[in-house]
C-alpha cells in the first residue's frame, strides 16, 4: 500500500470512528442539550455532499467512509431533534440495558 493510500485509509478510520463515542455517550444518557443543532446539520449535509461527490466520481472509499460518516452523524442529529419519547425509545432499542431505560 502506498503512503497516500495509507493515509487515506486513515484518515477514513478516524472520521468514522470519531462519531461513535458522542452516539453510544447519547445512548446511554438520553441526552443531546449541550450539543450545537447547527453544527450537526452542516456536518451532515457536509458527508452527504461528501458522498455524492464520491459517487460521481466513483470513488468507493469516498462513499464507504462518508457513507458511514453521513449515518453516524446523521443519528446523532435525529437523536438531537427527537422528542425525549422516542429518544428514549430508540435508545432502549440499540441498549436496552441503559440507565433511562
Amino acid at each position: 500500500m502506498d503512503i497516500p493510500t495509507a493515509i487515506g485509509f486513515a484518515a477514513a478510520i478516524c472520521s468514522t470512528t470519531s462519531f461513535a463515542p458522542q452516539a453510544w455517550k447519547i445512548i446511554k444518557t438520553r441526552q443531546t442539550a449541550d450539543l450545537s443543532l447547527p453544527m450537526y446539520v452542516i456536518t451532515v449535509l457536509g458527508f452527504a455532499l461528501w458522498l455524492g461527490y464520491g459517487a460521481i466520481l466513483g470513488q468507493w472509499p469516498l462513499m464507504l467512509s462518508n457513507g458511514l460518516c453521513f449515518l453516524l452523524s446523521g443519528f446523532i442529529l435525529v437523536m438531537k431533534l427527537a422528542p425525549r419519547r422516542m429518544k428514549n425509545r430508540i435508545a432502549d432499542a440499540v441498549d436496552p440495558e441503559a440507565p433511562g431505560s
